[in-house]
């Protein structure tokens, strides 16, 4: 059914959302400003979408905290709420095949990764919390007999999430999800490069039966959309997902204006490390290649740093090059490309100068480190592999958030943990070893959120995500997610 023909026909009457949506109602930006959605592929301009700032954050947000404060929605019945998040898993996906294209015109992404991983796996997340929300329990405090304490969680209020552009629909699901699941109604702030998904999810969610106001969505460019929605004083928690350094400003607007809640999950530079009594290392090599060029290698927890034990080295790394071959970039609607298109010009260059530095710092090009142009966008980079990389290079030390691997050797168990837990960053981990032993003991050594022992970035809706040092604080997925969107509140009867 899919091929490329049939992506580019859709993409001839595929239409593109251009307005805010705040009070379910489409809303144009009072300042007349707008931003241009360029497509990364073809750098052709898809639309000019409204630029919000302060006035339409203002405007959500107080369509947001009415809504909380008058209407039904957390008043509901929690098995109510439950019909409408399981229904807007069903629209979304009933709309899969536009969504989908949406994110990759938007992003550059294949296509259909978006349709086979993407969509569904946003759609999971809506039923699952839609399911989890009525068998979260409230407690019941031991007290004397004279006394009854409950303690039960209460939505937040109004919950600002702001989302990266790596996995428009699927990071915004995990915000809303369990937001909308706790009863808060949210603001959402899409990364400017992504907004489309966003937009067609909130028009959804309205054919759901979420309440006006419930959801409103606000692109924009971060220094102004995003820092109005820090900064604001009636927004009682904001979620981030994105650059430690947004995240960092983030965490100063909050102090600035009202202490609301920040939660954020931040960059990585996620180690994978391969000891020689892996009894398999085609599969460990595989994996390995897909931990750092899967989605161009614009994925957070994306395995950057590759250390293999010394005795397998040479051996493993021609089969990680033989292995990266398979993620050539291509057209991002050929179903046949297992890679797109970096994001914008911007990243690209981004990536291109620091495989730059990594040449002029002494690290081995052993693959890649090309551009290459594609439907006249030179916004597509080889599967780079570099070798003999050292812990001062900044290769192996800063997130390049592209198809870029660090590769070096060790010795001993010791220096390869030693090597991982040197970064500033906690997010995940993953370790190759068929020795029960070693692979309990490293596991707990490493410094990460996830650590996946012979697989690489292990993720399920029902386990927590997220990291920590520099890597942020607090979880998405599983039902510890609801700690970041309610609060705990006592109630104590004294009987007489």
């Amino acid at each position: 059914m899919f091929n490329l023909d049939y992506w580019q026909q859709r993409v001839a009457r595929q239409t593109f959302i251009d307005t805010a949506l705040i009070d379910g109602q489409p809303v144009s930006s009072m300042s007349g400003a707008t931003f241009d959605a360029i497509n990364p592929a073809t750098n052709q301009l898809l639309a000019r979408v409204a630029a919000c700032g302060e006035q339409e954050v203002n405007l959500a947000v107080r369509s947001a905290r009415r809504a909380f404060n008058t209407g039904p929605w957390r008043r509901m019945a929690p098995g109510e709420r439950k019909k409408i998040l399981i229904k807007l898993s069903e629209l979304l996906m009933a709309h899969r095949e536009e969504l989908a294209l949406l994110d990759s015109l938007n992003m550059g992404k294949p296509v259909m990764d978006a349709y086979n991983v993407d969509v569904p796996g946003a759609a999971h997340v809506f039923a699952w919390y839609g399911e989890a929300l009525d068998k979260v329990y409230d407690q019941v405090a031991p007290t004397a007999h004279n006394a009854l304490a409950t303690i039960t969680r209460e939505a937040l209020g109004v919950v600002a999430a702001v989302v990266p552009w790596n996995f428009p629909l699927d990071m915004a699901a995990w915000k809303l999800a369990p937001a909308l699941a706790s009863g808060n109604s949210v603001v959402l702030k899409p990364a400017e490069q992504s907004p489309f998904s966003a937009l067609r999810l909130a028009q959804l969610a309205l054919e759901a039966g979420i309440p006006e106001g419930v959801l409103n969505v606000v692109p924009g460019l971060g220094e102004s959309a995003g820092k109005a929605l820090g900064l604001h004083p009636d927004v009682d928690c904001l979620v981030f997902t994105g650059s430690t350094q947004v995240g960092k400003y983030f965490m100063q607007y909050a102090a600035q204006s009202n202490l609301k809640q920040v939660w954020l999950e931040c960059g990585g530079k996620s180690p994978n490390l391969v000891f020689e009594d892996c009894q398999d290392l085609d599969l460990a090599a595989e994996k390995a290649a897909f931990g750092i060029f899967f989605n161009q290698g614009e994925v957070c927890s994306a395995n950057s740093r590759l250390y293999v034990q010394r005795s397998i080295h040479d051996e493993f790394v021609e089969r990680l090059i033989s292995k990266s071959r398979a993620w050539l970039p291509g057209d991002p609607l050929n179903p046949g490309s297992a890679s797109g298109a970096i994001v914008d010009s911007e990243q690209t260059a981004r990536i291109m100068k620091a495989i730059g530095q990594a040449t002029a710092s002494g690290a081995t090009l052993l693959s890649g480190g090309e551009q290459l142009t594609i439907n006249g966008s030179s916004n597509f980079i080889q599967p780079t592999i570099f070798a003999n990389v050292n812990s001062a290079m900044s290769i192996s030390r800063e997130e390049v958030f592209g198809p870029v691997l660090a590769v070096s050797a060790f010795d001993t168990e010791e220096e390869a943990v030693a090597q991982a837990n040197d970064s500033i960053y906690g997010l995940a981990a993953s370790v190759w070893s068929d020795d029960l032993n070693r692979a309990h003991r490293v596991a707990r050594a490493l410094n990460a959120g996830t650590v996946s022992v012979n697989t690489v970035d292990a993720l399920d809706v029902t386990v927590p995500f997220g990291g920590g040092k520099q890597s942020g604080f607090g979880r998405d997925l599983s039902l510890h997610s609801f700690d970041k969107y309610t609060q705990l509140k006592t109630t104590w009867f004294q009987l007489r």
